[in-house]
């Protein structure tokens, strides 16, 4: 009987049972739940530690402060209570021995106990209920806090760095919402898009003029272990591809690589099922002339009406242009995106 007789020194006093109380509903810090309980921190402090000792509570480090919570034994404890998300009355004591024990690391027999302890101890301590409301001021001050934090961003959110947001996981977040389809990736180069568009896909077709980027990319899906890409040498503007086989073709910034890109289109829209779509990143139309020597670029982007009027006279329908984004150091290089169908 050791562990229930040092259990029920730690809990005989209300001020511990009130803590508990708290903390099976909330994870708490200490000047929380100073500001609770109108006790001082030496005193709170004090509490704590002789909870933890009994396996009762446990803390987490947040930043420069920590928050305390009910142990996993004594949560474990009291799941199965039925209000076990606020505080509770004229709970039966006696059914106690009745109890399932699930609590692992408390004795068997305290499991049970601090189950009907704490249900007892909320209708008995009279300060209970106004804990419980405080409690919720102090949660509301919180969110408070966050929510200021937001309101003092607006408007420049997106343009400041946030930890974990980048456009690749967002991608990646998007695609999975695309339906399985067979895609065209034209102009794949390394092979970077056509495992991004492979993770939902059923099968990725890859095509690039240069063989040295297809035994690169078909390298790195090996190496990801990702089977449903299939490499193709042949040029934009004459693909080895079946027509009418695919449901989405893909140019991501290798139209401005062909030396015809109305025949690429021309090719893009004989491949797709009737249907089908198109799916254009390139670049706008910039007078950065060395990109031709540096990247090799036939072509220095494109202007909207441009794109518009080539994928028109492809036989492309629903078309729909857009410049996503806008680099800000020179020389300024802007995206446009374009989407069509091909007519059903």
């Amino acid at each position: 009987m050791s562990s229930i007789v040092k259990t029920l020194r730690v809990v005989a006093d209300p001020n511990r049972l009130r803590i508990l109380l708290l903390l099976r509903s909330e994870e708490l810090s200490v000047a929380e739940l100073q500001e609770i309980l109108t006790m001082g921190q030496s005193t709170i402090s004090t509490h704590l530690s002789q909870l933890r000792q009994a396996s009762l509570v446990e803390d987490r480090r947040t930043g420069k402060s920590s928050l305390y919570r009910l142990s996993g034994e004594a949560a474990n404890a009291t799941q199965n209570e039925p209000e076990a998300a606020g505080f509770v009355s004229g709970h039966d004591f006696s059914r106690a021995a009745n109890e399932p024990k699930t609590s692992r690391a408390l004795a068997p027999e305290n499991s049970g106990f601090l189950h009907e302890l704490l249900a007892r101890a909320a209708s008995e301590i009279p300060e209970a209920p106004s804990d419980l409301a405080a409690m919720r001021l102090v949660l509301r001050k919180r969110q408070d806090k966050m929510r200021t934090f937001f309101d003092s961003v607006a408007g420049r959110l997106g343009k400041d760095y946030v930890p974990g947001k980048s456009w690749k996981s967002l991608a990646e977040a998007l695609l999975r919402l695309m339906p399985p389809m067979v895609i065209a990736d034209l102009g794949a180069g390394e092979g970077a898009s056509s495992l991004l568009l492979a993770q939902n896909a059923k099968r990725v077709i890859a095509v690039d003029t240069s063989a040295n980027m297809i035994e690169v990319a078909r390298d790195q899906a090996l190496r990801a272990g990702i089977l449903n890409v299939e490499y193709r040498l042949g040029d934009m503007e004459d693909l080895p591809i079946d027509s009418s086989s695919v449901d989405l073709a893909f140019f991501s910034q290798s139209l401005h690589h062909a030396l015809h890109p109305a025949r690429a289109l021309a090719e893009a829209h004989r491949i797709l099922h009737p249907g089908g779509r198109i799916v254009i990143l390139d670049l706008v139309r910039h007078r950065f002339e060395e990109a031709r020597e540096l990247y090799a670029d036939e072509w220095l982007g494109f202007s909207e009406s441009d794109l518009e009027s080539m994928l028109h006279q492809s036989g492309f329908t629903n078309i729909q242009t857009s410049i996503p984004h806008k680099e800000p150091d020179p020389p300024h290089f802007q995206t446009l995106l374009a989407v069509a169908n091909k007519q059903a």
